[in-house]
């Protein structure tokens, strides 16, 4: 929904609609007396347009040129932006402005050079970069040049003191971002209107503030609110002798989102001071509601503080680029869910079929029999496997079977595979109200034919079917499609916004939970052993997130382990959702479970977040992942769960 336009200009040509008007007839002596109070009123204006013109012709000139009308543009304040709970993540504070009016600078070549050099001196500016951008902007009306946004406060007397035409001292507001590295991704940053803006947007005008990236751009035309006007007179001094205001700005609307802003810091926090450990510097943390979309948290590190960009331009860890929904990876064995419903669905293996992983599989070269076979390797020596614990030890000899065929092992093959990705919509994207989101990438022969001229082998089924090749997925497009295992089958769109509302209170704009997509009818009785596998992940003792089993309450997850650049380097995966209800006894007993018996009930339990973890270039893999996902996990259970639960006991107390 877009909010309602208005010009600067409507507000200078509005004028107050007249009145209906009925006609009579005028009297002839009326009339005549009208024509002689014309005429003498001619005279007279005649008399002294002649005096003015003969005798005082210096006198008023002065006078006329001490005193120039101007309009003035009135910013209006930028829509704050809060949490769920209410809690600030955007806001403006008041700071002094600098900046100069092209139209209004001197035309002597002297002055106009003396000002450049004391101005550019005095903030620190590049003189020829000043003048370059008053000559591009003096063209359009009231267009400002910034000498500085926040003048600190020892400099504001000394600023205050030039006197230069078209230069401006006045208190304005600048964005502040509390914790601006933590989310930066989420909230972008706002910026000057530049001629690429202005051209985009007829709608723009020259002193506009607009969002770049993020919410800030997503929803800025709700957020940048609309300006409103003055008309002031100056004399040759710059002092202002008169003003009045033809329309009062309109502030900007507010925006609610759905972060946690605690819950985020907490991740971003726990994130980074493991990478430091590890002596790494680049993640990316995601945590969701499966059952509607909602985005808890969402960030990349390094995060970046939008007060000042250049530092970050030639950063090798591209701390501005938005890996969460522009990062494409490869999945690494986080595609094995999606792989193993696709193999059951398709009827390429029962639950209970099993598969012997001797930790390798040798594929002999169909065109030449002399020449060594090539080896697939698993990570370990698994033995016999059914899909349930080739999920929850990660094989990749079950995978590499069930994708692509090995000897009387029937496999899905290129084409199914894509047909499933496609189910799960990873080559779309996710929807979510962000800009710059990617399209996830899935490979095929025919792809690989028109871009290297080769064909496509059993070896390339092998690699996309464990999630190494040329599938690549983004960050929030890998943790919707496991959402559809948290929840029978159904994923939603991924929503930051929850309400705007107007500076009146009303509601301008409200999202609602959207189905991005529903796999549940194509697999539906398969589902369960999946999900089976994602818990057997955690609650065995063989599961490759065991470390979780002793979790304040019960999850299901799978890691994964991408290599990368000829196999040099690793990024590690989790991806994970709970509380879930655990399925029997031992699996319970196994378990730290502390959730009360009302919420054990199957009914009853759903899994209310998905968490996504990814460390760029780790040092042991999916190892490396998992001691985030589950303090996350743990501080999510305590300081949400778990007091969620005693705010209701209390307040069942007081009932009773």
């Amino acid at each position: 929904m877009k909010r309602p336009e208005f010009h600067f200009e409507d507000i200078l040509l509005d004028k107050e609609a007249e009145e209906d008007f009925v006609g009579f007839p005028i009297a002839e002596r009326i009339f005549r007396g009208f024509r002689v109070l014309v005429v003498l009123t001619v005279l007279f204006v005649g008399i002294q347009v002649f005096r003015i013109g003969v005798f005082q012709h210096s006198e008023y000139e002065g006078l006329a040129l001490q005193n120039t009308e101007n309009y003035r543009v009135l910013q209006a304040g930028r829509g704050i932006i809060v949490d769920r709970f209410g809690k600030v993540l955007a806001e403006n504070k008041s700071a002094f402005q600098a900046y100069l009016v092209p139209r209004e600078i001197s035309d002597d070549a002297n002055e106009r050079d003396q000002m450049f050099l004391s101005l550019s001196e005095f903030f620190g500016i590049d003189t020829e970069v000043l003048r370059e951008d008053v000559s591009r902007k003096e063209k359009y009306f009231d267009a400002r040049v910034f000498l500085s946004r926040d003048v600190p406060q020892e400099d504001l007397v000394p600023a205050a003191s030039f006197s230069f035409p078209g230069f401006y001292m006045e208190e304005g507001s600048q964005r502040f971002y509390g914790e601006p590295e933590i989310f930066s991704h989420i909230l972008g940053y706002t910026a000057l209107v530049d001629e690429e803006d202005l051209l985009a947007n007829s709608n723009l005008t020259p002193y506009d503030e607009v969002g770049k990236s993020g919410l800030e751009a997503y929803y800025d035309e709700s957020l940048r609110g609309m300006h409103g006007a003055e008309i002031y007179v100056r004399d040759s001094l710059g002092s202002v002798q008169e003003s009045r205001v033809l329309r009062q700005p309109e502030q900007g609307y507010f925006l609610q989102t759905y972060i946690d802003k605690e819950f985020q810091e907490y991740f971003y926090n726990r994130m980074s001071k493991e990478l430091r450990g590890l002596g790494r510097s680049v993640g990316v943390g995601i945590a969701m509601n499966p059952q509607n979309g909602e985005v808890l948290a969402l960030f990349g590190v390094p995060g970046f503080d939008s007060s000042d960009l250049v530092e970050y331009l030639d950063d090798e860890n591209r701390p501005l680029f938005n890996r969460a929904v522009s990062g494409l990876y490869s999945p690494g064995s986080t595609i094995k869910p999606l792989v193993a419903l696709a193999a059951l669905s398709e009827g390429v293996v029962t639950p209970q079929k099993n598969i012997f992983s001797a930790g390798f599989i040798e594929v002999p070269n169909p065109f030449d029999s002399e020449a060594l076979p090539s080896v697939f390797r698993d990570w370990a020596q698994h033995g016999w496997v059914d899909v349930r614990s080739a999920l929850a030890r990660s094989s990749n000899v079950y995978f590499y079977e069930v994708g692509g065929g090995f000897e009387d092992q029937e496999g899905l093959g290129i084409r199914r595979l894509k047909k499933w990705w496609k189910k799960f919509k990873l080559d779309k994207e996710t929807g979510i109200d962000l800009p710059a989101e990617a399209l996830g990438f899935l490979p095929d022969p025919q792809w690989k034919d028109d871009v290297f001229g080769r064909m496509w082998r059993v070896g390339d089924t092998y690699n996309v079917s464990i999630g190494q090749g040329d599938l690549l997925v983004t960050p929030l497009g890998l943790l919707s499609y496991i959402n559809a295992f948290a929840n029978g089958g159904e994923f939603y769109r991924p929503r930051l916004m929850e309400k705007i509302y107007e500076e009146s209170g009303g509601v301008f704009e409200e999202s609602s939970p959207a189905l991005a997509g529903d796999v549940g009818g194509d697999g539906q009785e398969f589902f369960e052993y999946v999900q089976e596998g994602l818990e057997d992940a955690v609650g065995k003792p063989y599961g490759t997130a065991y470390k979780l089993y002793d979790l304040p309450f019960q999850v299901a997850a799978k890691t994964g382990s991408a290599q990368i650049q000829n196999n040099s380097k690793t990024n590690a995966f989790f991806v994970g959702y709970g509380p879930i209800p655990p399925r029997n006894h031992e699996l319970s007993e196994s378990t730290n479970i502390q959730m009360d018996e009302d919420e054990m009930e199957s009914d009853e339990v759903k899994p209310e977040i998905a968490i996504l973890v990814l460390v760029e270039d780790a040092l042991e893999g999916s190892l490396n992942a998992i001691p985030i996902a589950k303090d996350v996990f743990a501080w999510y259970y305590e300081n949400r769960i778990q007091a969620r639960n005693n705010t209701d006991l209390d307040a069942d107390i007081r009932e009773d």
